[in-house]
Order: structure tokens, then sequence, then C-alpha cells
């Protein structure tokens, strides 16, 4: 990082001398006499500190700090003031400045709350630059697919990011709800307002309505002081309803009046907050059956169902299994520092046969137990998981039947050999307890092995 620019904006010259001479080993010291000349300064150096005499001939120190913070919002202004004009300068406070000073000044003081001052501008350049990164992170370019159905909602998103409609997100557990919803916040003009998520699913009917709302002082037992919400905490940006098909309805009716007014009261509390939030629902359970069951509020269900994305599992788009793969290997090596791992041709093809009932987190998570557990560079079959080598035989062979390049009679006989070795492999290679765990006698099992050139280890015949 760079030495930090300090603005010192007065027109007498034998203040700026005294002020550079406090920080001239410290900060790169730039100066202006006034409003015009400091103006320029700041477009062109961003000053980190600025130090604002607040009377100036021509524009005073108050108009020249309301134009400072337009074009320079980052830059923490410090008013430089006589002490008969100290009520001004507080007021100065409130319309910007982030400190002020009475002139004489202390040193010791000064250096204090200038030190204060670089610190609020760097974490504030700090919280802008990790926005930066939640955005590219969370945008919709993470979102990694071809299918049409991804397409499809890579259009959506893109259309609904800039405006204020409610979303709803339908889909099973791991297709990626939350990304979506995290998509569609860092790509609106709401990216650098908080994006609250709420699980509605993790908190207990008790807690969840204090939760969304807040409390006042006294609101119930222990409420001793007044307590802020999810409304609250997402004022200006979004807030993300997960598993929304499991709040009460009492809550849902609150929640509804909520989103339609615009407002709140918080428990215990006998006044109306307005809030500025957006609202994404989501789900992995079928709301417009539970609305039939009686379960969830018909109106609340249309209140939020104003633009729908309904997330296909990912066996239903097993063209972008290698997309996925691909982006995942990249990620997890990253955050791991270590270098991304190549899966064999073998294991792409159990992958792409395998029915994923944990959608695309569980891919995200064996990609990253791969990343961390294999020594070599090339992940082979005997690294996958014992479950997805077992499943994907099955799955391949009947994929393989369904396009046509494997016969229905071929496809029983390899049934059958895999379910032979297997028993064997189980029975230690003893023929007569393999036999046993598949419900027949030695003999016939010997027939089979034979007939499916089978060949077994000699000694193990039982």
């Amino acid at each position: 990082m760079g030495q930090a620019v300090l603005l010192i904006v007065d027109d007498e010259a034998g203040v700026r001398e005294s002020l550079r001479l406090i920080f001239g080993k410290d900060f790169r010291i730039c100066e202006a006499t006034g409003c015009e000349e400091a103006i320029g300064k700041v477009k062109e150096e961003k000053p980190e500190v600025i130090l604002l005499d607040i009377l100036m001939p021509g524009a005073d120190g108050l108009e020249t700090l309301k134009r400072m913070k337009d074009v320079h919002p980052d830059g923490q202004v410090i008013m430089l003031t006589a002490l008969n004009t100290a009520r001004t300068a507080f007021a100065a406070r409130e319309t910007g400045a982030f400190d002020y000073v009475i002139k004489p000044f202390d040193v010791n003081e000064l250096r204090l709350r200038v030190d204060r001052a670089l610190e609020k501008t760097r974490l504030s350049r700090e919280v802008a630059r990790l926005q930066q990164d939640l955005g590219r992170r969370f945008g919709i370019q993470n979102i990694v697919g071809k299918s049409k159905s991804i397409l499809e909602i890579f259009r959506i998103v893109s259309v609904v990011a800039s405006k204020k409609s409610t979303v709803l997100i339908t889909g099973e557990s791991g297709t990626g709800k939350e990304l979506i919803a995290r998509a569609i916040h860092f790509n609106s003009d709401r990216a650098n307002k908080p994006f609250v998520v709420v699980n509605c699913a993790a908190l207990p009917d008790a807690l969840i309505e204090s939760e969304l709302f807040g409390y006042e002082r006294g609101a119930f037992t222990n409420a001793y002081q007044r307590k802020m919400g999810h409304f609250d905490s997402a004022h200006g940006g979004t807030l993300f309803l997960d598993e929304i098909g499991e709040l009460g309805v009492g809550t849902q009716a609150k929640l509804l009046r909520a989103i339609e007014t615009e407002s709140f009261m918080r428990l215990g509390g006998t006044e109306e907050s307005k809030v500025d939030v957006r609202i994404i629902a989501a789900s992995n359970r079928e709301l417009e059956k539970l609305v039939k069951d009686g379960g969830f509020r018909p109106d609340l269900f249309y209140r939020l169902n104003v633009v729908s994305l309904h997330l296909p599992p990912l066996r239903e788009r097993q063209e972008d299994v290698p997309l996925l793969v691909e982006h995942f290997l990249r990620i997890k090596a990253c955050e791991n520092s270590c270098k991304p791992k190549n899966l064999s041709a073998e294991v792409i093809d159990y992958l792409l046969s395998y029915s994923w009932p944990g959608n695309v987190r569980e891919l995200e998570n064996l990609i990253e137990r791969l990343t961390i557990l294999v020594s070599q560079d090339v992940v082979g079959v005997e690294n996958l998981p014992e479950a997805i080598r077992q499943r994907d035989a099955v799955a391949s062979v009947r994929e393989r039947v369904l396009n046509g390049s494997l016969s229905l009679s071929d496809a029983v006989d390899e049934f059958e050999r895999e379910l032979i070795v297997k028993a064997l492999e189980k029975a230690g290679h003893n023929q007569t307890r393999a036999a046993s765990l598949l419900g027949t006698s030695r003999r016939i099992l010997r027939y089979r092995m034979e007939k499916l050139n089978i060949i077994e280890r000699s000694h193990a015949a039982g």
C-alpha cells in the first residue's frame, strides 16, 4: 500500500506550513488555498484525509465540504475552526465531516484524530473491495452451465436483477437457490447494501417473529433492551428468506403485511417502522401443494410468486456436469492453495452417469474432497467414494440401454456380472458364502460364472 495522501486546505500559509511539518513524514502532503483549488486536488489525488479550514475567502469550508463529499465520499474531512465558530463546525459533522478541531490545536490530539480518520478511510475502501469480491464471487458468471434450463435462468436473473420485484426460487436442496438470490442482489443497484439471509427452517416458531421484526425493551421476559430484526438489518438491500415454506401461518400473515405496506412493528412496539427491502424467497417444498393443504397462505404465495425461478436437479442437466467439475476444480485448488487436479476420462464417465441426489452441493463437496485428499495429479476411479462407484455401475448400464448403445440382454448379463463380482469380494472370494449372499446355490453360481466368463481364484472354491 502506497503512502496515504493528506490534503491541507487553508488560506493561511503559516497554518499549512505547520501542518506540513507535523504530518510530512507520515503522509504525502498536498495543499490548496481555496475551494476551487481544493476540489481539483480532491479529484486528482483522492486523498485519504482532508484538513479543511472552515473560514476562507470566497466559498467557505461548509460549501467546500459538500462539494468534496460529492466527488470523493470516501475521503474523511476534519474541519479546522476558530473557537467562536465551534457550533458551526459541529453542524458540519452532521453534514459529512468526520471531525473538527479548534484552533490553536493540540498536536497530539490532532494526530490522534487524523489517525482515526485514516483508519476509517482504509476500512471503507476495504469494505468496498470486499463488496466487489462478493459481487464477482456471487455474480451471474458463477452460475455455471450451458443446458437450456440454466440459460433460461441466466436470462431471467439478468432481467429481474435491476427491478424491485419479489422473486420466488424453488428447487431441491443443493441446487443453488441462495447462489441465484445472491446473483440477483449483486447485479442490482442494491449491491452495496446488505444481503441478509434468514433460514426459516432453523428458527423455532417462538423466535421467528422477533428475529424478523425485532423487539422493544420490555416486550417479554429478558428483553432488557431494543433488538433490531432482520428487516432492520436489510434496509436498503435484500432480505433472502430461505425455506419459507417452514413459516407458521401466524408469522406468514405479519410477513405479508410487512411486504405490502413496506413497514413493520417490533414486538412490544406501538409505532410502525418504514423499511426499504427487496424480498427474495426460496423453498424446496411445493408451495402450491402447501397452499391447497392449508399450510401456506394463498395471498402470501401470490405476493411472493411475482417472478418465479425453478432450479432443476443436477440429474436433469447432466450436460452441465463437466463445466461444474472444471469450475469447482479451479475454485477448490485456489481455496486450498494447491495445483488443480485432473480427472481421468473414466472418472468423468462415472460422474456423468451418477444421479447426484445432493445436487450441485454434493458435486462441489466431492471435488473439494478429491482436491484435498488425492495426492497424485490425476484422480482415478479408485479415488471416488464407494457409493458413487456402486451406483454408477447400474446407472451407466441404464443410460447405455436407453441410448441404444447396449442391448437389453447384454445389460442383464453386465448387471448380473457386477452383482456376482461384488458378492465374491464381500464373501472374501468364498463361492459358497457368495452363493448364500445371492440367495442361490454354489452349483448355479458356478454355472453363471462360467457363462459370464468370470474367472475366480481357484483356492477360493469354498
